[in-house]
């Protein structure tokens, strides 16, 4: 396991962290057992895993009691990241809804604090004043955004240090590439990468749109007419599964598993600081882990964004992988 500093702080962070939104249950994730769930981030922790993103919107909360409980008798070895819900940036909210956090968290305070998305009914600079406040108090070390294209990253970082930017973006998700990630890279912001194997899709268990699972069909990979799809878009499917094929096919050559392959790819993009894997097991985890210690060489790292090219072109610019060009969340 790698690990890097985040922006110019002295917060140290390993290479891959933990996602920690399946923690939560409930109606999207299904049945959860904590224990499962105390089980994976304490392994995660043994494979050298020390970052851990959770949030408040994670299930009310519950995301957080469960990451607060486990690392309880280990917090100073642990890096910890939550999200203020966009409901909740006003300065008045945003200290309570922190004080929240902490409390679910069983700590006094949190390595890095992300706005989960844009408000645009609250001025940037009111919750940077807030934000700014925490980090006065020493209940937050480091402040962050998610979600935010290069307008509201242009717009925060004139009134705020963000040293992070969370953002979709795997083999099959590549639309922050020609922007946000040379913004981020001048700006010494390093990106957190959420959504890696796209839903599942890079682990190679689908064969086909049909087979996926109605509930994870809203993005943009899908077409508008498959359940959820809010994008209204005619989808990518045919791009979509050529490129999961080639991407097999290069996989299968290496006699690696496509999931860990690609987890290995985006270890190696520019500007990455770490790579949110998601688990609900500790066997879960520890196969994912593997991919921290695939190397690829310049030509395989080459072939497979080859491989994606033409899904990239036809995503374009917009990275919000629910909402079309015309309701993206991204400015």
């Amino acid at each position: 396991m790698k690990y890097g500093f985040l922006g110019k702080t002295k917060v140290e962070i390993s290479s891959m962290g933990l996602g920690c939104w399946a923690f939560a249950g409930g109606s999207y994730w299904g049945n959860q057992e904590e224990q499962d769930s105390i089980n994976t981030i304490m392994a995660a922790m043994e494979a050298g895993i020390n970052f851990f993103d959770t949030a408040e919107m994670y299930g009310d909360g519950k995301s957080e009691e469960v990451v607060g409980k486990a690392l309880q008798h280990c917090r100073d070895k642990a890096v910890i990241a939550t999200k203020a819900a966009s409901a909740n940036l006003s300065a008045g909210k945003l200290i309570e809804a922190c004080e929240q956090s902490l409390k679910r968290l069983k700590t006094d305070y949190v390595d890095l604090y992300q706005i989960h998305w844009p408000n645009r009914s609250v001025p940037f600079e009111e919750t940077a004043k807030a934000m700014e406040q925490l980090l006065q108090q020493g209940k937050v070390r480091a402040l962050g955004v998610c979600n935010f294209g290069v307008q509201d990253m242009e717009a925060i970082n004139k009134i705020a240090n963000v040293i992070t930017n969370q953002l979709p973006y795997s083999l099959l998700w590549r639309a922050i590439e020609d922007e946000i990630v040379p913004q981020c890279i001048k700006n010494d912001a390093g990106i957190l990468c959420y959504s890696p194997l796209s839903q599942g899709l890079l682990t190679g268990k689908y064969k086909s749109p049909d087979e996926v699972p109605l509930g994870i069909t809203g993005t943009r990979f899908y077409s508008h007419e498959r359940s959820n799809a809010r994008h209204g878009e005619l989808g990518l499917e045919t791009e979509t599964f050529e490129a999961i094929s080639w991407i097999k096919k290069i996989c299968e050559n290496m006699g690696e598993s496509m999931g860990n392959v690609s987890i290995a790819w985006l270890l190696k993009q520019k500007g990455v600081a770490s790579v949110l894997v998601g688990a609900r097991v500790p066997t879960q985890l520890r196969e994912n882990i593997k991919a921290a210690d695939i190397d690829l060489s310049n030509n395989v790292l080459r072939e497979l964004s080859t491989a994606t090219d033409v899904l990239k072109r036809k995503v374009g610019n917009n990275p919000d992988m629910w909402e079309g060009a015309l309701k993206s969340r991204f400015q």
